[in-house]
């Protein structure tokens, strides 16, 4: 149904020619069908009252992983006429369409199936492989212009069912019964479901009318405490305020669980707030780090751009080549229909030349017994025999003209075969042309390869960078206890010092912690505690085997020598 709403709105809105609003059928069916996609395999959240299924809680998360998507955020909630997550789910979406960018929102959401699986279940269709295939059918919603006004839209009341009746489409090849039946079935079904939601509304309706009597009669029977006997009435009344003291129980259970976590909260606070100023620091030295590494990332973006570009374009030239292809093989169809056609007439022509010549050598037959055996008869023949002769003639004269014919015709077949040899020609170039746009296939997956080489890269710094942050005052305490030794910078580094490989987006550097020079990762994938750090740090090849021969207690020994430097209370 994703496929069909999503398709069949793109082909309306072109059809359509103009920007789109918010009574558009083909686009409020679109909403509606996302709605459920987004609902399926939601998981339940218990609340105070009532239990909670809503598709709000991981739209919100969309402004946590992208940084745009906050906009869009503030502005759902301010918007004033909105007072269920729902509500405010669905004027998320339609706030993203028109910004074009649902697609990427969604995209970033799908990734991260950690998080993700906080509020579906394993089985729903955003954790599935389905969710990416609708994302990326939510990208051709971008030649769309949409022009929604959404404050004046009652969002929370709207009951989201799929009218089916838009996406039936008639098929000559089905027959009339088994298309009435199928129709019938897909109706029968919407009028279930409609039917469904008309009971559930009817419950909920009910649902709040026995709330509503319950606080009544606890308002009466407050009243006739004062009256009646206070004992008999207390019974009665603690009966009925039994499950309004377990819910009370339960919800001061929560509210001991919230205060705790707002303590636990409150404390990580100003914990980070004490790490905040070491922080700063080190977010200072990696801010250089970052720039060039968002100048490489321009340059990725610049070059995928022309990547995409250079794909267009020989879609396009495929495209071409292709109708010229099709207008070429009718032409060539059609030349041997006619060349079919010319055979039949050269046969039949063929066949009437022989006839002639039949009836020619009868005729001499026959004069020349007439002659012999008539000889005294000539005189009264002589009528019959000129008769003959204008047959003859006139038999001489068609064949004549049916040689002329002949000829005309083998002229044709000449030309129609010099027309063919030039199409095999023509035929054999775009051959070649299929040829070379193979090749330039061939290229295009070659740079295909090596975007997705970079985009790892990429991934692989984004990482790392998450890593760096960490490991800033491992890095001080080093340099502290290395003061003898020289840290190199990255600038003064293009090659590994081990195996002399080259440094790239792909290749990259990495600091010794023992020795100070830069390594690959293969030439420094070791790690051991140094004097400068109880932790394993990363070490290169040659210092591992160095280290690895010294006796353990040595490095016990230093670490305690150094802690009790930077501790001067500790005693030995």
């Amino acid at each position: 149904m994703a496929k069909l709403s999503i398709k069949g709105l793109i082909e309306s809105a072109l059809s359509f020619g103009r920007t789109l609003d918010s009574d558009y059928p083909p686009l409020q069916q679109f909403f509606v069908v996302m709605e459920h996609c987004l609902k399926h395999g939601l998981k339940v959240r218990k609340s105070f009252l009532s239990y909670n299924k809503t598709i709000w809680g991981p739209l919100e998360l969309v402004e946590k992983l992208y940084p745009e998507a906050e906009e869009i955020a503030a502005s759902v909630r301010d918007l004033p006429g909105l007072k269920t997550p729902l509500g405010r789910a669905r004027a998320w979406l339609r706030l993203a369409l028109m910004q074009k960018k649902m697609a990427d929102y969604l995209r970033c959401l799908i990734i991260q199936r950690d998080l993700l699986s906080e509020f579906y279940e394993y089985h729903a269709l955003m954790m599935e492989e389905e969710g990416a295939v609708i994302v990326g059918l939510l990208v051709g919603l971008n030649v769309i212009d949409a022009n929604l006004c959404v404050k004046g839209e009652d969002l929370d009341s709207q009951v989201g069912v799929i009218d089916f009746s838009m996406y039936l489409k008639s098929d000559d090849d089905i027959g009339g019964k088994e298309r009435n039946v199928q129709i019938a079935a897909i109706l029968d079904q919407k009028n279930y479901v409609e039917e469904l939601n008309r009971q559930l509304n009817s419950t909920v309706n009910s649902l709040h009318a026995r709330v509503d009597s319950l606080e009544k009669s606890n308002t009466k029977l407050i009243e006739e405490v004062t009256k009646v006997d206070v004992e008999a009435e207390l019974q009665t009344y603690k009966h009925s305020r039994q499950g309004l003291d377990e819910m009370y129980n339960e919800a001061r259970r929560q509210l001991r669980e919230e205060s705790q976590l707002r303590q636990d909260m409150e404390n990580e606070l100003m914990v980070q707030v004490s790490m905040k100023h070491e922080i700063e620091l080190a977010m200072k030295l990696l801010e250089k780090d970052i720039h060039e590494k968002q100048d490489t990332l321009i340059g990725l973006r610049q070059q995928l751009d022309e990547v995409k570009a250079i794909n267009m374009e020989m879609y396009q030239k495929l495209q071409v080549t292709e109708d010229a292809m099709k207008e070429k093989n009718e032409i060539i169809s059609r030349l041997e229909d006619k060349t079919n056609q010319i055979n039949a007439t050269m046969k039949q022509l063929e066949q009437r030349l022989q006839q002639a010549e039949k009836a020619q050598m009868e005729a001499e037959n026959e004069d020349e017994k007439l002659q012999e055996e008539y000889v005294n008869k000539s005189e009264r023949l002589q009528n019959e025999f000129s008769q003959k002769e204008k047959q003859l003639l006139q038999l001489e004269t068609d064949l004549k003209i049916e040689k002329e014919w002949r000829q005309t015709l083998e002229d044709d077949l000449q030309k129609e075969k010099e027309t063919i040899s030039q199409l095999r020609i023509e035929t054999q170039e775009i051959i070649n042309l299929k040829k070379e746009f193979l090749k330039l296939q061939e290229k295009n997956k070659q740079l295909k390869r090596i975007c997705q080489d970079q985009e790892a890269a990429l991934q692989e710094l984004a990482s790392k960078l998450s890593e760096s942050k960490l490991k800033i005052e491992d890095i001080k305490e080093a340099n502290k206890a290395l003061q003898g030794q020289v840290w190199l910078k990255d600038k003064e580094a293009t090659h590994c010092k081990l195996c002399e490989k080259e440094f790239s987006l792909s290749k990259r550097k990495h600091h010794c912690r023992n020795c100070g020079e830069i390594f690959c990762n293969a030439c420094s994938d070791n790690e051991l505690p140094l004097p400068s750090s109880p932790k394993p740090v990363r070490v290169c090849d040659s210092c591992h085997a160095i280290l690895i021969q010294r006796p353990p207690c040595s490095l016990k020994h230093n670490n305690i020598e150094i802690r009790a430097m930077n501790n001067p209370t500790m005693t030995s």
